[in-house]
C-alpha cells in the first residue's frame, strides 16, 4: 500500500496519519534509518502521548503491507504490470520493470482512490499539516538504534508539494517516478512509458475493489 491508502482511514489523528507514512518518508530521505516492529511495539502502549499515535500509525503501515503484498490481487496485479513493463522496456534485463510493477500498483491504487475521494486528500494534507515536525523527528530518534535528523526538512515539504496529486496525471506521474529511478539508482524512464502508464491506470482501476476488499472505495464522484 501507499501513502494514501494507508493513511486515509485516520483523518481525525493527524499523528496517527503520519505514523502510517513514516517508513515510506525514511525510505525517502534516510534509508538507513528503519522502523522495526519489535522497536516500536513498546512506544504504542505509552497511551495518550504523541509518540503512542506515531507509534501505532507506523504498527498500521507494517501489518497493512504485511496483508496486502501476501494477498493474490496484489501478485496478479504487479505481475500483470512487470510483464506489460518487459514488453515495452525489452532491453531492460535488470530488476526495473519487477520494481515498477511493485511500486506502481500501489501509487495507482492511490490514483484510484484519490480520483474517486478528492475531499479526502485534502483532509489527508490538512491532517499532516497540524504536525509539530520535532515532535514527529524525536520520536522517531526514541525507536530507532540509528537516528534521523531529516525529517523536520521532509514534512513541511511533503506537504507543500502535495505530490499524490501528481498520480492523477499521466505526465506529472512519470516525472515523479523518474525521481524515483534516480533516488534508487535505476535508468530513467523514456517520454513514450506514459503509453503504458495509462493501461497500467486501467488495469489497477478495474481491480481496485480485489485490491482493497472492505475498504468500500466508492464511485468516481
Amino acid at each position: 500500500m501507499n501513502y494514501f491508502a494507508h493513511g486515509v482511514r485516520f483523518l481525525d489523528r493527524p499523528y496517527y496519519v503520519a505514523g502510517t507514512a513514516l517508513p515510506d518518508w525514511l525510505s525517502v530521505v534516510d534509508r538507513r534509518v528503519r522502523l522495526r516492529s519489535r522497536n516500536v511495539l513498546p512506544f504504542v502502549s505509552d497511551a495518550g502521548t504523541l509518540g503512542a499515535e506515531l507509534a501505532a500509525g507506523v504498527m498500521q503501515h507494517l501489518e497493512d503491507d504485511a496483508w496486502f503484498h501476501k494477498t493474490a490481487a496484489f501478485a496478479i496485479t504487479s505481475a500483470e504490470l512487470t510483464v506489460l513493463f518487459c514488453e515495452t522496456l525489452p532491453a531492460d534485463h535488470g530488476h526495473r520493470p519487477a520494481f515498477l510493477g511493485h511500486i506502481l500498483t500501489e501509487m495507482l491504487l492511490d490514483a484510484v482512490l484519490i480520483e474517486r475521494r478528492p475531499d479526502l486528500l485534502d483532509g489527508y494534507y490538512s491532517a499532516l499539516s497540524k504536525l509539530d515536525p520535532r515532535v514527529v523527528e524525536d520520536a522517531v530518534n526514541q525507536m530507532v538504534p540509528r537516528g534521523t535528523d531529516r525529517l523536520t526538512v521532509l514534512i513541511p515539504l511533503f506537504v507543500q508539494e502535495r505530490f499524490l496529486d501528481d498520480y492523477c496525471d499521466t505526465n506529472r506521474l512519470l516525472v515523479r517516478l523518474n525521481q524515483i529511478m534516480r533516488r534508487v539508482k535505476l535508468s530513467l524512464l523514456p517520454e513514450d512509458f506514459e503509453r503504458v502508464l495509462s493501461r497500467s491506470r486501467s488495469i489497477v482501476e478495474q481491480r481496485a475493489g480485489a485490491l482493497l476488499p472492505g475498504f468500500n472505495i466508492p464511485p468516481r464522484l
